[in-house]
């Protein structure tokens, strides 16, 4: 019997083993999977931060290698990815000195005057009862629920903190994942171009000649749409609070800081988030004054309109190029598998996945053009 053959119905029985045991432990396979993720995660946080900078570094990098010369021409990567390490640095450490104290504030004088809140609530409600001719609502008892409420939440946070050794776990836990992901992070950016070189003669070493251009060209597109998508997000989350908070300055200027963040952070979940930060918003101004709230209601949609048309086109462009109804479409499908990071990862996704089907669309079309008719001359 030949050896090949030998070798063919081992290699058939070993995969059959194999799929039958993979079959019957699937739970615990699933477990040791999970296992294994959890255990990356610094990994892969470290990834999504290197992601996040690999644009800032690229644009210090050639400035740093530009004019440091020949000489000193190796120090310009490194000295690129503790520039962009310092320039984040500095945006964490502006946001929390200034924004955040504002929006310490803010809660605090919401805090303070729920009280007011619901006597304005309890008085609008009781205006709309009188013009529909129905009884008054009565919200008394919601004050008495409201407290009972935040003394559920105080012993709550007291149990909680009985737990000192849990809660100190988890918090050293997090600070080693989010140490681990910033070395991981400096790794991958300072040693990119060997990083690039290791991948790329991996694919050439395990994969036939002939699909290495197509994969190549994939992760290339894919790169560039998740760099353009995140840009985008992050341009367009900074532009929308900031011109947000400028407006509510003129509507409420108490609550400006803490709607400019709510805008600003909403922003940033595709389709979704603007809905999102409108309610949150107009929820907290609509406890002041109804007009109020409708009149910021009006002023977020006609920024939104004017951010998403003229801004975010000249400043993104229209790098993704994913129509708005399959937007819409990705941000649901994902949204209902995958929860909020199907929302989040939905749009590039989805982009990627439109632009390699547009490419084999067009391939295939131009496959079955005709070839063009050679004209016969006359002898």
């Amino acid at each position: 019997m030949p050896k090949h053959f030998m070798r063919s119905i081992m290699l058939i029985i070993t995969y059959t083993v194999l799929l039958v045991l993979a079959l019957i432990k699937f739970d615990v396979i699933l477990d040791l999977l999970g296992l294994v993720l959890s255990s990356c995660k610094p990994l892969f946080l470290g990834f999504g931060i290197a992601f996040v900078l690999n644009r800032p570094c690229a644009f210090f990098c050639r400035h740093y290698e530009r004019n440091l010369g020949e000489k000193y021409r190796k120090l310009g990567r490194p000295l690129a990815v503790l520039t962009a390490y310092v320039v984040l640095i500095a945006i964490i450490v502006a946001l929390f000195s200034f924004v955040l104290p504002q929006v310490v504030d803010s809660i605090q004088l919401f805090a303070a005057s729920v009280s007011g809140y619901m006597a304005n609530l309890q008085t609008l409600i009781n205006k709309v009862a009188g013009y529909l001719d129905l009884s008054a609502l009565d919200l008394s008892s919601l004050s008495s629920y409201l407290r009972s409420f935040l003394e559920k939440v105080l012993s709550s946070v007291s149990v909680a903190a009985s737990q000192v050794m849990v809660v100190t776990g988890s918090i050293i836990s997090m600070f080693v994942t989010l140490v681990l992901a910033v070395v991981f992070s400096i790794y991958m950016l300072a040693g990119r171009e060997r990083l690039l070189d290791q991948g790329r003669r991996l694919l050439r070493a395990y994969l036939p000649a002939k699909h290495v251009p197509w994969v190549s060209g994939v992760i290339r597109l894919t790169a560039e749409v998740f760099t353009n998508f995140v840009s985008g997000q992050l341009i367009e989350a900074c532009i929308l609070g900031g011109l947000c908070t400028l407006g509510t300055l003129f509507i409420q200027p108490d609550y400006a800081a803490l709607i400019g963040v709510i805008i600003g952070v909403s922003a940033l979940i595709p389709v979704a988030g603007a809905y999102i930060g409108a309610i949150l918003s107009a929820f907290l101004l609509v406890m002041v004054s109804p007009v109020r709230a409708l009149i910021f209601l009006v002023f977020l949609s006609i920024l939104q309109q004017i951010e998403g048309n003229v801004i975010y086109p000249r400043v993104v462009g229209t790098s993704i190029g994913l129509p708005g109804i399959w937007v819409l479409t990705a941000v649901t499908v994902g949204g209902s598998l995958f929860g909020l990071l199907g929302v989040l990862l939905s749009v590039p996704v989805a982009s990627v996945l439109y632009a390699l089907l547009k490419q084999d669309v067009a391939r295939r079309l131009e496959k079955q053009k005709p070839a063009p008719q050679e004209t016969k001359t006359e002898e």
